[in-house]
């Protein structure tokens, strides 16, 4: 059974609805900051990432925000650019980002329903696995550059690969 057919109508539904009961359905830890917004810890294989999803209204869109500390090297800021960079030209939903005052990598995603469209809970736990999986995927390479002294190229040789099909 998907995770959507938990869900009789989510017409209804404030997006935040459905990502607090996916939230409880996996087990993570969250922390409903508002109406609006909802804030989890999801365990990957390298680390816990921090996940915030915001609901705009105005904007019609549902905002998802995962990140992960990270504090390279003064010296290494140049490469960990050129990296993030080279991850970004790999996926095509979504993006990273640094940002240098927090501290942190930053994986971000808008999803657009306009029009009133409503997300459902498979494409919500969809775009969760997505954030996380990109930052699993990467994280050896940012690792690699900032205190690996690897060049952007090499480190990306360790980029967990996409699998498509089945096993």
């Amino acid at each position: 059974m998907s995770i959507a057919e938990d869900f009789l109508s989510t017409d209804d539904l404030h997006p935040i609805d459905i990502v607090e009961t996916l939230a409880a359905h996996h087990d993570w830890e969250f922390d409903r900051v508002t109406d609006d917004q909802i804030a989890m810890a999801v365990e990957g294989q390298w680390r816990t990432y921090s996940l915030t999803l915001a609901w705009s209204a105005q904007d019609e869109t549902l905002r998802l925000i995962c990140t992960f500390e990270m504090e390279p090297p003064e010296a290494r800021m140049g490469a960990l650019y050129d990296v993030l960079n080279r991850c970004n030209d790999m996926v095509w939903t979504g993006a990273f980002t640094y940002w240098e005052e927090q501290k942190l990598m930053v994986w971000r995603y808008g999803l657009l329903l306009a029009g009133g469209q409503c997300a459902n809970a498979d494409q919500i736990d969809r775009l969760i696995g997505s954030a996380v999986g990109a930052a699993e995927r990467f994280y050896p390479a940012f690792q690699l550059v900032a205190w690996g002294d690897r060049a952007p190229a090499d480190a990306m040789q360790v980029a967990i690969a996409e699998a498509y099909g089945r096993a």
